[in-house]
């Protein structure tokens, strides 16, 4: 089974957005089953719907609009994205055209992927056309920098990245095959304790469950990094990612950086298509 798998990264979604735009222009969706974390569900939405260019301009609407995040709101709400915004700007702003997205996956399997905040695992939610956006912004919920936590279907959900920032082990054991994974970070490049990991174990210590997921979190994800080096010969896997660490950052909203990594993504979004003998569609 080929499967598609879009890495999170807050506004480094950008390199994201400018790779399902190569996709885009080469009318390239062979897969059947997608998986996305966090920023990545944003980008697989939109390229599930077939809009070129809408990640990117959504992606650069939210770094520039004070709606969506403010230093100041940090400072007296201790909020600073505004994560509910994003219903604003895929109905408004950007419009995500869900009944497209439905279409084009009839008879696949799409997975935004969550953590619990009872469980502290991860849920791979298939998301339909009334609550869509609900998982995507479920996906995105980062303790400490937005409201922490969204609901979807009566449950409390945050960020996929602390429970299972790269589901590729998750897709295997559901058939795939052949993986193309989009990162947005170097594809050998391990991680330490961070601190919002240190914080959310100690904030969240009340709740096991949820403190061992803030503890383990660097540990899963090295641990998704060996298992992509060391998968079986028979799983095809390619993965299109930067060499280096990509210039934004996970709340960086320069317009100037945004666009340098979207065009970085581009570039092997297309270099990705050319090596696997594709030419654009006219």
């Amino acid at each position: 089974m080929k499967t598609l798998i879009i890495q999170g990264g807050g506004f480094r979604t950008a390199f994201s957005a400018g790779v399902i735009d190569a996709f885009l222009a080469f009318q390239y969706n062979p897969f059947e089953a997608y998986y996305a974390v966090s920023g990545g569900a944003i980008a697989l939405s939109y390229y599930l719907s077939e809009q070129y260019g809408s990640c990117f301009e959504a992606t650069k609407y939210l770094a520039s609009e004070k709606e969506f995040m403010s230093y100041n709101r940090l400072l007296k709400r201790k909020v600073l994205m505004n994560l509910d915004y994003f219903n604003v700007v895929s109905d408004e702003k950007v419009p995500f055209d869900v009944a497209k997205a439905i279409e084009n996956t009839l008879n696949k399997d799409v997975s935004i992927v969550v953590t619990g905040i009872d469980s502290g695992q991860a849920t791979y939610f298939s998301p339909e056309k009334e609550n869509w956006m609900d998982a995507v912004i479920a996906s995105c919920t980062l303790p400490f920098v937005t409201k922490g936590k969204h609901l979807l279907h009566g449950k409390e959900y945050m960020d996929g990245g602390w429970s299972d920032a790269l589901p590729v082990q998750k897709a295997v054991e559901a058939g795939a095959t052949d993986l193309v994974i989009i990162r947005t970070s170097p594809k050998d490049l391990k991680v330490s304790q961070s601190w919002p990991d240190y914080l959310g174990a100690y904030v969240y210590r009340s709740n096991q469950n949820l403190q061992t997921c803030f503890e383990s979190n660097h540990k899963k994800y090295n641990d998704s990094i060996d298992f992509i080096n060391n998968l079986p010969k028979s799983i095809k896997i390619q993965q299109i990612a930067p060499e280096a660490p990509l210039l934004t950052g996970t709340y960086s909203n320069s317009i100037d950086i945004l666009t340098k990594d979207y065009r970085h993504g581009v570039q092997l979004g297309v270099d990705f298509m050319v090596r696997n003998g594709f030419t654009r569609k006219k």
